[in-house]
């Protein structure tokens, strides 16, 4: 059985990266991740906020008022030194590819830090695109061209395989994505989560509602990765809604290059990859599948002649199937 596939440049041994999450605090989780199979691993993001109260704290002459606007650094598992610090003690721990990543809005903090963790040792970077508008006053057209103009001056100033990962409320995102690989781009990672606060009825407050992504986030990633499939020449990168080998599987016939396994492997432990992969092997096998290249795209929007008709005819069936108990 042939899993080998190619993402951002590297030949890798299989399709499952380890997104980014909380696994890769830990050398010794990352070794076991390698060891149960991992073809790559992504590390946490480092974040410009807290990049930005790192650098006020450290000059007195810029206004500390400014500090309260960001997150303590206690949020955050690695200050930015220590992030680089980690990302050279990962690459000295596993033969993985190690993918860094960013998440910032300000195109000087994205160069400034691109840089650092590329003489840090990583083998490449994922840009984090976590831009939440909020005034009526920026056209999408302006986010987007902030967000290619990020793409393109990292990628000018950096000579790691860049990837990106996006949310998927952009206007056009075939286009976008096109353009982002206009820009230099040879992922897209789809989807960013979104933070998505509660309310406490009682306090009248927003409070945290973190959870683990569920397989019912796979529906929205599967759907514009096999729009995306042979309409862009990039790579995709499945990125939530894994729970299953089965959700691999599914990622894979949308026409995903590589998926992005989290979610499982918090709830069940860095081992369970090996039995993860084993298990999609065996579906592999089953259905006669010897390489991952038959499978790759065999549902995706490319095959057939007129992608709005079938995506129109597939809404239309979905309103009339469900019918009330009698």
């Amino acid at each position: 059985m042939n899993l080998k596939t190619r993402y951002l440049g590297f030949e890798l041994s299989n399709p499952f990266l380890v997104g980014a999450s909380p696994l890769v605090y830990d050398l010794d989780t990352v070794k076991r991740l390698e060891d149960a199979g991992a073809a790559a691993v992504v590390m946490h993001s480092l974040f410009e906020e807290q990049i930005v109260r790192d650098n006020i704290r450290g000059f007195p002459h810029l206004d500390k008022s400014r500090v309260g606007i960001y997150p303590e650094s206690r949020h955050f598992p690695l200050h930015p030194d220590a992030y680089l610090d980690h990302l050279q003690k990962l690459k000295q721990t596993v033969k993985l590819p190690i993918v860094a990543s960013l998440n910032g809005v300000h195109v000087g903090t994205w160069v400034e830090y691109a840089k650092l963790i590329q003489e840090a040792g990583a083998d490449a970077l994922e840009l984090n695109l976590y831009f939440t508008p909020r005034s009526d006053s920026d056209p999408s057209s302006e986010i987007e061209k902030t967000a290619l103009n990020i793409v393109s001056t990292v990628k000018e100033n950096l000579s790691l395989p860049l990837a990106v990962k996006i949310a998927p409320f952009y206007t056009g995102i075939p286009r976008f994505v096109q353009r982002l690989e206009e820009a230099g781009a040879q992922a897209a990672v789809l989807f960013n989560s979104f933070f998505q606060p509660d309310i406490d009825i009682e306090t009248m407050t927003y409070k945290e509602n973190f959870s683990l992504s569920e397989p019912h986030a796979l529906l929205l990633r599967t759907r514009w990765i096999a729009t995306l499939h042979g309409r862009v020449g990039l790579d995709l990168s499945l990125s939530g809604g894994i729970d299953s080998p089965e959700d691999a599987v599914k990622g894979l016939m949308a026409g995903a290059t590589s998926i992005q396994v989290v979610s499982c492997l918090l709830k069940k432990g860095p081992e369970y990859l090996s039995e993860f992969i084993e298990d999609f092997s065996n579906w592999m096998e089953r259905h006669d599948f010897e390489s991952l290249d038959q499978l790759r795209g065999i549902l995706s929007f490319a095959q057939s002649s007129n992608t709005e008709a079938m995506a129109r005819a597939g809404y239309l069936h979905m309103l009339q199937a469900w019918k009330p108990d009698a």
